[in-house]
């Protein structure tokens, strides 16, 4: 297929400008190495890593694919702990520790999300990954310089005008547009109000007007009618997320692969119960009946660490209560195939759109 706007193609050196959003916990290197192969711009979730585990992914998708790969990062300001908001948060959970069997103050557990730096950075200027991605903002101007000087393309989340502007000042080469659909945390930065989110449809042709560079659009996107929508919005690619999550390639458990069949147009919501942060997920019992959005929730990432036992607990029951299930709003569009069919399918399909208003 002959692409139109060619800019992120040139700016990414790939073939078709549809990015896979990182996802991290539920897409893999496999994926990325996949999504790369096929033409697309395949993303390694690096928020949870370490830099000893990065360098291993790094290498294993180098080893893999010779394309283009994007490597992405949280940049959220590390929170101080408040014992006070600690304390309320745990009594909020004491009822289901208790039915859980587990004791009051059981230990913190799950993933730890660290913020990009030094560290971090070493590693990836050792790599040099052709594009490197940033949730919640931008790192430290030194390290976005390092970055830049060696040649390695630079992008972020904007979930709006103002951020979009933000970004572009800071030195981003391209700026994702995450409208309010979008599954996953929120990439908010100067705003936290989520009443004032404004969807992809909407928000994508204002961030078009405001900067300069390509703009990749977010949210909801999980077919060529989105993907040429996007487009038609001025946008000069998409990422998309949720149409992965029941690819082989996925490392979504079976659990929430089953939550996402089952799930449709209005089954999600955001909230900040699982991390302290805003991510839209499909509503269970937990975000129910402690959310959806609770003041109690401590800073992010430190709600996760009481929040994370009562997952362990329950999930291997069988029980998806106190899972973080993320989604997006068109968890109907996900498709059980492999991920480079559904690149192709991808582009098919939004052939096919295009051809009927050429």
């Amino acid at each position: 297929m002959k692409w139109q706007d060619r800019r992120l193609l040139d700016l990414f050196g790939i073939e078709h400008p549809i990015l896979q959003a990182p996802m991290a916990g539920a897409s893999s290197t496999q994926m990325a190495i996949a999504v790369s192969e096929a033409g697309g711009l395949g993303a390694v979730a690096a928020a949870m890593l370490t830099p000893e585990t990065l360098r291993t992914e790094l290498q294993l998708a180098q080893q893999a694919t010779g394309r283009s790969i994007n490597v992405n990062f949280f940049v959220h300001k590390p929170p101080v702990v408040d014992a006070g908001h600690e304390a309320r948060w745990r009594k909020r959970l004491a009822a289901y520790y208790g039915e859980l069997g587990l004791a009051p103050d059981a230990g913190a557990g799950g993933p730890v999300r660290a913020p990009f730096d030094a560290a971090l950075c070493e590693v990836v200027l050792e790599y040099k990954p052709k594009v490197v991605s940033f949730h919640f903002g931008m790192p430290d101007a030194a390290l976005v310089r390092r970055l830049k000087d060696a040649g390695i393309v630079v992008i972020s989340s904007a979930t709006s005008a103002e951020e979009a502007r933000w970004l572009e000042a800071h030195g981003c080469n391209a700026i994702i547009a995450q409208g309010a659909e979008a599954g996953g945390h929120r990439g908010m930065f100067l705003n936290d109000d989520i009443a004032r989110q404004a969807g992809t449809m909407a928000l994508v042709p204002q961030v078009v007007d405001a900067v300069k560079v390509p703009v990749i659009a977010a949210g909801g996107i999980g077919d060529g009618r989105g993907i040429a929508a996007a487009l038609a919005l001025g946008a000069s690619g998409v990422q998309i997320g949720t149409g992965f999550l029941l690819t082989p390639e996925a490392k979504t458990v079976p659990l929430h692969r089953a939550a996402l069949k089952q799930a449709h147009d209005n089954s999600t919501t955001l909230t900040n119960v699982f991390t302290g942060r805003p991510a839209r997920g499909i509503v269970n019992r937990y975000v129910r009946e402690v959310g959806p959005m609770s003041p109690d929730a401590p800073a992010f990432p430190l709600a996760a660490g009481a929040a994370y036992p009562l997952r362990a607990a329950s999930e291997p029951k069988g029980s998806t209560d106190f899972m973080p299930l993320w989604s997006g709003q068109a968890p109907t569009l996900a498709r059980e195939m492999p991920t480079s069919a559904l690149i192709a399918t991808f582009v098919k399909e939004t052939g096919a759109v295009l051809d009927r208003f050429a």
